[in-house]
């Protein structure tokens, strides 16, 4: 492997520690050769994978979907920009709806901040009488509408 980087060479490069890069190898997320002397080596590119990895899930993205999306960078060669931007267009709709609906909590908490929910009757999030529990699980005020299927043995009040 040209231009290798140990174990930590890679943590110390990618500010990761070492156990979550062996568990980000175990889930596949990274890949790695090993020596004789069976030491993990990772090739340069890797970083620009750790770094992707750590960038999503700082906005929520969770590694099960991380891990499908670097499964489409081809695994023969060093990624191209090419390679990176046809994966950016896959979840340019995603992260744009995460952005909405993050926007959208934020500022209906910022109306709330300091009033103290005084005023029920303007207040975004308020709920009186759970009337949007027929509307599924969750913060049905911030998310968007699913269809929900009433669980078994439970009627809608």
């Amino acid at each position: 492997m040209h231009e290798s980087l140990t174990i930590g060479q890679l943590s110390a490069r990618s500010g990761v520690a070492p156990s979550a890069l062996r568990y980000y190898e175990r889930l596949g997320l990274i890949r790695a050769e090993r020596t004789g002397g069976n030491q993990r080596r990772y090739a340069r590119s890797e970083l620009r994978r750790v770094a992707f990895i750590r960038i999503s899930q700082q906005v929520g993205i969770s590694l099960e979907e991380i891990r499908a999306a670097l499964d489409s960078l081809p695994a023969s060669r060093t990624p191209s920009a090419s390679d990176w931007a046809r994966l950016s267009s896959v979840w340019r709709e995603r992260l744009n709806e995460r952005i909405r609906l993050m926007t959208k909590l934020r500022d209906d908490l910022d109306s709330c901040i300091g009033c103290g929910c005084l005023s029920l009757q303007r207040c975004a999030l308020y709920n009186p009488g759970d009337r949007l529990a027929g509307e599924g699980p969750g913060a049905r005020l911030v998310l968007p509408a699913q269809a929900v299927e009433p669980e078994a043995g439970v009627t809608p009040s």
